[in-house]
């Protein structure tokens, strides 16, 4: 077997990338897009015509309203290739408002369940902030299932857990960069700061038997796959995706609950308080945090710039 049929014993792989087209070659479970990976899919002669249909069918809506069509487009093409589930991200400028997080998260699921999807079949994406993470608590007591992304650090995974979030995806390649980017220096393997990062989050979820599902994610190289084999779920971008079905070298479960368990983790009690005053500590999570929100944000404008250019035509 390939490394990519090696790790589908082992772990769930999902797809990252809005191109539907390609995930058929890979045959993940689930898949997972965000404003990045949309905005660089319709900018694509093969997605175009996805965007110019969405933009007709609902003229007269406003941009935003059309890209939360955009997203339900782009879901039901995914849901049509994979058996599982697909992640759909609200609007990143929520990062920081409960409520209107809430909203925008009923409203998305509505659209699904107008569409015949099962809101089981859908995956919520918000950010992991405290604001982010009170509205996942309040749509998952309504069965609105939710991914949290943008998580860096420990206290994040503890307060989505504790707020009964269905997935978190800590993010081990940006992780990486804020470490590459400080010491100068490139980490490979089971020293790889994003890594242990995810690895120390596993371990304490499985340790106190948490029922949130981990999905390692932001991977810049099979390494780093390699190194969280075991780990629930990976969502892997398309060109790594290639470099494991290209190998056949050996991969072993690298994360396991009999270690985990017999890990030395004491339990973090976490509230509000305690939460940003050691997210506050971390500089890294501090700061990569700040930045994907600041990224997907930047995005989502730049789509609402494209949906307005193409309102003038």
């Amino acid at each position: 077997m390939n490394q990519l049929e090696q790790l589908k014993q082992y772990t769930t792989v999902v797809a990252d990338t809005g191109d539907f087209q390609t995930m058929q070659a890979y045959t993940p479970r689930d898949a997972t897009t965000n404003p990045s990976l949309i905005l660089k899919a319709v900018q694509k002669a093969d997605y175009l015509p996805l965007l110019e249909q969405v933009v007709q069918q609902h003229a007269g809506k406003t941009t935003g309203e059309i890209i939360d069509h955009l997203l339900i487009a782009f879901g039901l093409k995914i849901l049509n290739i994979v058996p599982g589930r697909v992640s759909t991200e609200t609007d990143a400028r929520l990062s920081f408002d409960t409520e209107q997080t809430i909203l925008k998260g009923r409203q998305l699921i509505a659209l699904y369940e107008a569409a015949g999807i099962a809101k089981e079949r859908v995956l919520i994406k918000i950010a992991a902030t405290w604001e982010g993470i009170r509205a996942a608590e309040v749509l998952e007591k309504e069965g609105i299932r939710c991914n949290m992304t943008l998580l860096f650090c420990l206290p994040q995974a503890i307060a989505c857990a504790d707020a009964g979030a269905q997935l978190i995806s800590p993010f081990v390649g940006r992780i990486y960069d804020w470490y590459k980017k400080q010491t100068g220096q490139e980490i490979f393997g089971a020293d790889d700061p994003g890594v242990l990062s995810v690895k120390k989050i596993y371990n304490y979820y499985r340790k106190f038997d948490y029922r949130t599902e981990i999905m390692g994610a932001s991977f810049r190289n099979t390494s780093q796959i390699i190194e969280l084999a075991g780990c629930d779920l990976l969502t892997i971008s398309p060109d790594l995706l290639q470099k494991l079905s290209d190998s056949n070298a050996s991969i072993a479960p690298k994360l396991t609950k009999e270690a985990a368990q017999a890990s030395d983790l004491q339990k973090i009690p976490m509230n509000e308080k305690t939460f940003r005053m050691q997210l506050n500590d971390d500089a890294m999570a501090t700061e990569k945090l700040s930045e994907g929100i600041r990224l997907f944000c930047a995005d989502t404008v730049k789509l609402e710039q494209m949906i307005i250019a193409m309102q003038k035509q």
